[in-house]
């Protein structure tokens, strides 16, 4: 990971302010996730982090002097005239106008996220020059948050079917676990905090970092004692009791919550043998809550059975919804395997055998913050528009006849509200219509700021 901005881009884009016509004085371009398989909404999320950190460092002579030595080595052109134009007259700041979306919007595929725009003539390269580090910066965020969300509207349509409770239950169903299943910490800072807009359970501490950082989030996320196989089966397969109950003695209070990975030997006879055995007396004892973790085995009908289960050994109660919902001392959360399918097929189940969705949690580790990439919402940035030196925009487009799926779009855009849903519009037929892309950044200075409660209402409505 380097420091250098001149640097975080593809090769090839070194050689690019060679290639533009001589008359180019501004480049425009958009970003967009192209219509997908995956999903026909996007949660827009992760653009500020980049414009604070990334765009709100000045570039360096050292910087400067940095990438000519690489890029001479390396064997691409480098523009010493054009990085010097930006260190000794703009500071050291890009100048560029970034208009954005809202963020925490929920946006159709198809659909312009950001729009980049040069502001000094004698660099219109610099719109497209970025597109790595600015695309990557807003691609991943946003999968992550829309996967996230996927999965929040799964639940929650099992939480009213079920549940007295599903605003209250809804924040907590769904729990990261994804921070050791990522490339890198900055993955796991800005992918656990694109779950975070939708739910409130993580382990990923780096998120909570990110959203305090970024978006002045005193405190994003939450979370609960819990065991691991390590803590469980140091105690050795003889004295498993011993180790769960030392799980209830040392995490109990009222309100309090502790969950125990209960499979490192056999889940089955954990559950009938001890949990609903030689515990029992005293999981009901206690003030808190035991949430036991099936951690193998089939992800649907494996955590179904560990409910079943629990109800035979500890009965519940039938809700107003006529959903059979556990003694409050016991729930469950299944965490392996999870994916918005897997989940979606165990709120099904729940719900043919007459469970409320008030018994169990998820958990997503690497499948939440790692499996996904560019094409998962088929992300892209395209250059849109060309304005040449008598101040005349020109379209820019690409329409390869092999792949119509790929044709981009021509000219400046905006985004409008026709009803109650987003189009895209070009800026030159807006007319009276308000733009919902607005300024976020030009040439240094900071024009708009989301707080973290701002991001999650507007996820939410």
């Amino acid at each position: 990971m380097t420091d250098n901005l001149i640097l975080a881009t593809d090769s090839y884009k070194h050689s690019h302010f060679l290639q533009y016509p001589p008359e180019a004085r501004a480049i425009s371009a958009y970003i967009e996730a192209r219509p997908n398989d995956f999903a026909e909404e996007v949660l827009f999320f992760g653009l500020q982090p980049f414009l604070l950190e990334r765009l709100g460092r000045p570039i360096t002579q050292t910087d400067i002097d940095e990438a000519e030595a690489i890029c001479a080595a390396h064997g691409v052109p480098f523009n010493r005239v054009g990085w010097q134009i930006i260190l000794d007259e703009h500071g050291g700041f890009l100048p560029i106008e970034i208009r954005a979306l809202p963020e925490g919007m929920i946006v159709p595929a198809g659909v312009p996220l950001v729009q980049v725009e040069t502001t000094d003539p004698r660099l219109p390269w610099l719109a497209t020059f970025i597109e790595t580090a600015l695309l990557r910066a807003v691609w991943y965020p946003t999968t992550v948050a829309t996967l996230s969300r996927k999965c929040r509207l799964i639940i929650r349509g099992g939480l009213e079917q079920t549940s007295e409770d599903p605003d209250g239950q809804l924040p907590f169903k769904l729990h990261d676990f994804g921070a050791r299943g990522v490339s890198s910490g900055e993955s796991a800072a800005l992918g656990g905090m694109a779950h975070l807009v939708n739910f409130m359970g993580t382990d990923t501490m780096e998120g909570l970092i990110a959203a305090r950082r970024f978006y002045g989030a005193d405190m994003a996320g939450f979370s609960i004692p819990a065991a691991e196989h390590s803590t469980m089966t140091s105690w050795g397969r003889a004295r498993e009791t011993e180790a769960y109950a030392n799980m209830l003695d040392a995490f109990d209070g009222e309100g309090r919550l502790v969950a125990v990975v209960s499979d490192s030997y056999d889940l089955d006879a954990a559950l009938t043998g001890i949990w609903g055995g030689s515990l029992r007396d005293k999981v009901l004892s206690r003030k808190g809550t035991l949430v036991v973790r099936p951690d193998s085995g089939d992800p649907v009908e494996t955590p179904l059975r560990a409910v079943k289960v629990l109800w035979d050994a500890f009965g519940g109660a039938i809700n107003a919804k006529g959903f059979r919902v556990l003694d409050p001392h016991v729930r469950v959360i299944q965490g392996d395997g999870m994916t918005p399918g897997t989940i979606a097929r165990l709120v099904d189940r729940m719900i043919e055998e007459g469970f409320a969705i008030d018994n169990i949690a998820f958990g997503m580790g690497g499948g939440l913050l790692q499996l996904v990439n560019r094409d998962t919402l088929r992300f892209a940035m395209k250059a849109n528009a060309m304005r040449d030196a008598a101040g005349v925009w020109h379209d820019v487009a690409k329409a390869p006849a092999t792949d119509p799926g790929k044709a981009s779009k021509a000219g400046r855009q905006a985004v409008v509200r026709q009803g109650d849903r987003l189009i895209a519009l070009r800026q030159d037929a807006l007319g009276a219509a308000e733009d919902l892309l607005v300024p976020v950044w030009r040439n240094g200075a900071m024009l708009v700021r989301h707080s973290f409660e701002e991001v999650r209402a507007r996820a939410a409505a």
